[in-house]
């Protein structure tokens, strides 16, 4: 079927498509989507490439505004947008983060292989469900009292570990170390603290979940070794989470402070969902104070649970989740914006880099990386939907050339909520994973059709695109055996 984006979009090569400048007056930059030629008929079906045109007209943006082939259709910036603005004379856009700030994934491996887990299968995931609150409202079992949140807003995923939910080697493979300093608690509302004071150590609903997996396939042996991937039938820990209701109410509340406020700066966007304030502005300040304690509220919060997943495994095996390697390989964000510096044009320049539903991809020798890595580039991590596999991934030099060092992040839904639920209205699908053996445990049944394949796009397609522009480079692949979802 063709679309009205047949005679717009330019096929620059093989993994690049170009919205033109002149598409839409008062565009600054073109729009760049990384896709093949499979993936970007698929993108076109919803209203995302619109949205990549409308991110354009963002004051101070460089280069372009850019889509990963997860790309689909979000508020405001597409679920898949990457935008830098400039620091010194640009805007800073809490669309272009979204609402669960810092949704992100965490990596554990450990010593054990399938041949290990299968015997106790049943017994670990049930396990898990029971130790790891999920669903949606879900409360867990950390509560935080008085000045205690303020103290989560500050110190992030290290404020856990001192509260004995893991190991400090966990905060060295962490991006930022777990915690972004520039926090500023004070920005924070009441209703936010309110909301995150009993939901640290949640899953939450919707695509957050936790998988037990195996390791399937290497594409790159040593770089898999440098992070504790030894081979194949080795079983790691995915998790995929946020900020849960405070992140929520971080970005509702700044909406509505940034809307009311962009008048006041003379801009005008195309779409009221992309209202911005310069960077550097007392409300853009603000934002960025409160969106900084809704990253380290998540990275606690995946710390909490890495913890209560490690916990679950020494339960079930009798042994100490030392003694079993469950030991952390990585924890990237994907919905962030971040004060980072490149060389555009020959020039040196701050810039303020959102990205939502993408993933940082620095390369190797990176400062911003741990030094176990230095050797090969940061970690990668690629969820795909609970009945096929995820990937692990390296960033690489032309991600800083090419995409502000970013990459994609995940599989991209190529059906929304309810059409899922129409589409498999009678199908079991914990019955038809459990055939495949996958055992899954879920709060509902209608999440789980939300959350069915069929509901998105093939996440080895999404990889490979971005293996193939070079923005990031494919490490392993790990297929789930245990799913437990909110």
């Amino acid at each position: 079927m063709s679309t009205k984006w047949d005679n717009i979009l330019r096929r620059v090569d093989e993994h690049h498509w170009e919205i033109p400048r002149d598409y839409k007056e008062g565009m600054l930059v073109p729009g760049l989507i990384f896709a093949d030629n499979v993936m970007i008929e698929m993108i076109k079906r919803d209203q995302s490439l619109e949205q990549v045109a409308n991110v354009a007209f963002l004051p101070g943006i460089e280069v372009a505004s850019m889509a990963m082939p997860d790309i689909h259709w979000g508020y405001g910036f597409p679920v898949g947008g990457v935008a830098a603005t400039r620091a010194s004379d640009g805007v800073v856009s809490p669309g272009g983060v979204g609402f669960d700030i810092n949704c992100g994934v965490r990596l554990l491996r450990t010593d054990l292989t399938e041949e290990d887990v299968r015997p106790h299968l049943e017994e670990l995931v049930n396990a898990l469900f029971r130790n790891i609150p999920s669903g949606v409202g879900s409360a867990g079992k950390v509560r935080l009292k008085g000045s205690e949140i303020d103290d989560v807003l500050t110190q992030g995923a290290g404020w856990a570990v001192r509260q004995g939910l893991g190991d400090p080697m966990d905060l060295e493979v962490t991006e930022e170390s777990g915690c972004i300093i520039e926090a500023e608690p004070s920005f924070v509302s009441d209703r936010a603290r309110k909301r995150g004071a009993d939901q640290l150590g949640t899953l939450g609903s919707g695509n957050h979940f936790l998988e037990v997996q195996v390791v399937d396939e290497l594409y790159d042996a040593e770089a898999a070794r440098v992070m504790g991937i030894h081979g194949k039938g080795q079983v790691t820990i995915l998790m995929h989470c946020g900020s849960r209701g405070f992140g929520h109410q971080v970005c509702d509340d700044y909406l509505r402070t940034v809307g009311s406020a962009m008048q006041r700066y003379g801009i005008r966007v195309p779409d009221r969902q992309l209202a911005c304030v310069p960077v550097n502005s007392p409300e853009g300040k603000a934002y960025l104070g409160a969106m900084r304690c809704a990253a380290n509220y998540a990275w606690a919060n995946r710390q909490c649970i890495a913890q209560w997943a490690r916990e679950s495994f020494a339960q079930v095996f009798k042994k100490s989740w030392q003694d079993l390697g469950v030991h952390q390989v990585y924890d990237v964000a994907h919905n962030i914006v971040k004060i980072e510096s490149y060389v555009v044009n020959g020039k040196r320049m701050e810039l303020c880099v959102h990205r939502k539903g993408a993933t940082r991809a620095f390369p190797p020798g990176d400062s911003a990386i741990p030094n176990r890595y230095r050797s090969i580039g940061q970690p990668v991590l690629v969820p795909g939907d609970m009945g096929r596999y995820s990937f692990l991934a390296v960033g690489t030099a032309l991600a800083l050339e090419d995409s502000f060092g970013s990459t994609c992040h995940g599989a991209g839904r190529q059906e929304s909520r309810g059409g899922a639920r129409r589409l498999l209205r009678g199908v079991d699908v914990a019955q038809v994973l459990r055939e495949r053996g996958i055992v899954v445990r879920a709060v509902s049944k209608s999440g789980l059709a939300e959350e069915a394949s069929q509901a998105y796009k093939d996440v080895a397609r999404v990889v490979n695109v971005c293996d193939g522009a070079g923005i990031s480079r494919k490490v392993a692949r790990m297929r789930p055996i245990g799913v437990i979802k909110g």
